[in-house]
C-alpha cells in the first residue's frame, strides 16, 4: 500500500468521526521523516479520542501497522505515527498554539476534498 493510499483511510477516518479543519501537507519535497502529515482538531478531549479510535480502528483493518500513539490519555495533540503519514488531532486552542501549518509551510498542500464528507 503507498503512502497516498494510508492518507487516504487515515483522513476517511476522522472525517467520520467529524474531524474538524482536516489538512494534510505533501512532505516529501520537504522532510525525510514521512511523506504526509495530517492535521485535524476537534472540539473536546473526547472527540480527539474518538478521532484516533478511528484512525487506528481503520488503519488496522486495512493492515497498516501503526507504529506509535502519542498523548492519548491527554487528548489535548494525539501523534499517530502510520510510518510514511502522521496524523496530528489536536484540541482547537492545540492547534493554533503549535501552528503546524506554518512551521511546514514549505509543504504543498494535499487535496482532500474527494475523501472528506460534506
Amino acid at each position: 500500500m503507498d503512502s497516498k493510499q494510508i492518507l487516504e483511510i487515515a483522513v476517511k477516518a476522522a472525517s467520520d468521526k467529524r474531524a474538524e479543519n482536516l489538512m494534510a501537507l505533501d512532505m516529501q519535497g520537504v522532510s525525510l521523516i514521512t511523506d504526509y502529515f495530517l492535521i485535524t482538531d476537534a472540539t473536546s478531549g473526547r472527540q480527539v479520542q474518538a478521532i484516533t479510535d478511528s484512525v487506528q480502528e481503520a488503519a488496522e483493518n486495512a493492515g497498516i501497522t501503526v507504529k506509535r500513539i502519542e498523548g492519548r490519555d491527554a487528548a489535548r495533540w494525539v501523534l499517530i505515527d502510520l510510518g510514511d503519514v502522521m496524523v496530528h488531532v489536536f484540541q482547537t486552542e492545540e492547534r493554533s498554539h503549535y501552528n503546524l501549518e506554518k512551521l511546514w509551510s514549505d509543504a504543498p498542500l494535499v487535496d482532500l476534498t474527494d475523501w472528506v464528507e460534506a
